[in-house]
């Protein structure tokens, strides 16, 4: 879809440059004619011409306009234009994000740091994990956040497994990890965050796999800079789980872009073909899910620089509280 839409483009482009040739050359004639009738046919063909010319191209992006919308862009708003669909064209442009933006994400990250530190001491209390998210959610908006960037993750004891869990009636226990995936949105930029927190020692299973995570994490962010690819990136944390024999059990990309949506391109994955470019934010989030068990994630928002990245998300990876 993509290729052939950037084919049209440039067969349309290519025409309205061949009308311009053909309207010079009309120009041409006509100033060096002195038939009337030739002139005035040359004058009519000159005026179709010109109108063909004087269309537009309008680009509208295919995934974002329904059918609906642009048949009223056709009939209503661009009656004289030529439309065009397109793919990708803004979110292109936004995979670089200007010092501004990125000051607009940290900000985000530092309430969301914030908040989990006055939540994670509760975690004590035996709450549920709706609790959870509604004190962050609080808590972010009470430090300035505009409301979240998406339905906090909070995920205890085996719902852990489930790497989109959504938050429960459960009560978080002690002894047992609880995965936390939040974030919120300042000036409409958005932060992403995960921390795996365990009130109390959770057994030498789960600190063990705990200890693989985090460092699978650490290897990627230390593989994120400016020329590396995204599929790279996901390597380095996926190498280090398949050597503690939970391959498997890390069942998803290793990350995702960050900015006015909360999953931008590019992706870090497997699969992915994008390469990493200053500017770029980020996230690092490998994970590992045992069903029935529990599981664990760890996930840094970072900015990448020539250089390596900067990470925007501070709070601690202390795994027990």
């Amino acid at each position: 879809m993509g290729q052939l839409n950037e084919q049209l483009i440039k067969h349309i482009d290519e025409a309205h440059a061949m009308e311009q040739n053909v309207l010079r050359m009309l120009d041409g004639m006509i100033a060096t004619t002195d038939d009337p009738e030739i002139l005035d046919a040359l004058e009519h063909h000159r005026m179709q011409t010109q109108g063909h010319a004087d269309r537009m191209v309008r680009r509208l992006e295919a995934h974002g306009v329904t059918w609906a919308q642009q048949r009223a862009f056709a009939g209503e708003w661009f009656p004289d234009a030529d439309l065009v669909a397109t793919e990708h064209l803004v979110e292109d442009l936004r995979r670089v994000k200007e010092p501004a933006e990125v000051a607009r994400i940290q900000a985000a990250c530092a309430i969301a740091d914030e908040a989990l530190g006055v939540v994670a001491i509760r975690l004590a209390d035996r709450p549920t994990e709706r609790d959870v998210a509604l004190w962050l959610e609080l808590e972010m908006r009470d430090r300035g956040a505009a409301g979240t960037s998406f339905d906090p993750i909070v995920a205890s004891g085996p719902n852990g497994a489930k790497p989109h869990a959504r938050p429960s009636g459960r009560a978080i226990e002690a002894g047992e990890p609880v995965v936390i995936d939040f974030g919120c949105m300042v000036d409409g930029y958005c932060s992403d965050m995960t921390r795996t927190l365990s009130v109390g020692d959770p057994g030498p299973e789960a600190r063990h796999v705990y200890e693989v995570v985090r460092d699978a994490q650490q290897l990627g962010r230390d593989a994120v800079s400016a020329g590396a690819d995204c599929a790279r990136v996901d390597k380095a944390c996926r190498d280090v789980i398949d050597a503690a024999g939970w391959g498997d059990a890390f069942v998803h990309g290793t990350g995702h872009g960050v900015g006015l949506e909360i999953h931008e391109a590019p992706r870090v994955a497997a699969t992915a073909r994008d390469t990493l470019a200053s500017g770029y934010v980020v996230t690092v989030e490998p994970g590992v899910y045992l069903p029935g068990v529990g599981g664990v994630r760890i996930e840094d928002t970072v900015v990448v620089t020539d250089d390596g990245a900067d990470v925007l998300t501070r709070f601690s990876k202390d795994f027990l509280l």
